[in-house]
């Protein structure tokens, strides 16, 4: 990328890199501390544009956290197109399709509310959005950055069932399994950084508009 002149660059990292966050909302500055290999590989990342940009004056990046990108662009133009994919949303609604028998919860014993872990979902309109204005801060000269990329608040996946069921108009089956390895009990953001900075303000913080628009995509390409 520097031979050819290009010094600026948006890099997709996650909130896995956080592991088992002590403070909820976690925010940029929280110890680093992966439980899984996706996190550990977004990590290391990280750790190498920063050691770039030191030694590069004219090297600026911005990592963008991503908590849990969902939903469906607005237009029905692009969404999940995984056909056995893991991510809750998209598997909970190929369940209430009909696409499988049924929908696993993979943990009931979580200190949370119900039991179940709790994310950060955000629509990926509102995360394209922060992507454009993540570029035109550094085009503007400004320094690199980390932010986090989510709402500010969570759903339970009890929670993300029961607005599916709602949406689709399907009582699918639900099995409780154990724990799967890697999965933090609570991951939900601290944003406070990102609507400063880049003056970001969603647009599409709803979990039933967020389904919605994933269903509308669901039915109509598959």
């Amino acid at each position: 990328m520097l031979g050819n002149g290009v010094n600026r660059l948006i890099f997709s990292s996650t909130a896995a890199v956080y592991g088992i966050p002590v403070i909820i909302p976690v925010s940029e500055d929280a110890p680093l501390s992966a439980i899984n290999p996706y996190g550990t590989s977004k990590m290391m990342t990280e750790s190498v544009l920063r050691d770039l940009a030191i030694a590069k004056d004219d090297f600026r990046y911005a990592a963008l956290r991503y908590f849990n990108a969902a939903g469906a662009d607005r237009e029905n133009r692009i969404g999940q197109a995984y056909k056995q994919s893991t991510h809750l949303i998209t598997r909970a609604l190929k369940t209430a399709k009909g696409d499988f028998e049924k929908l696993q919860i993979f943990g009931t014993d979580y200190p949370t509310p119900d039991g179940t872990c709790i994310r950060d979902y955000i629509h990926v309109d509102d995360l394209a959005e922060a992507h454009i204005a993540a570029l035109h801060y550094l085009l503007d000269g400004n320094q690199s950055m980390v932010l986090n990329c989510g709402y500010g608040h969570g759903y339970s996946v009890r929670e993300v069932i029961d607005v599916v069921k709602k949406v689709t108009a399907a009582d699918f089956y639900v099995e409780e399994a154990g724990r799967r390895a890697g999965d933090p009990p609570v991951l939900v953001a601290g944003n406070s950084k990102i609507k400063k900075l880049l003056d970001w303000t969603p647009a599409y913080d709803n979990l039933e508009y967020i389904i919605k628009t994933a269903w509308e995509w669901e039915q109509r390409h598959f």
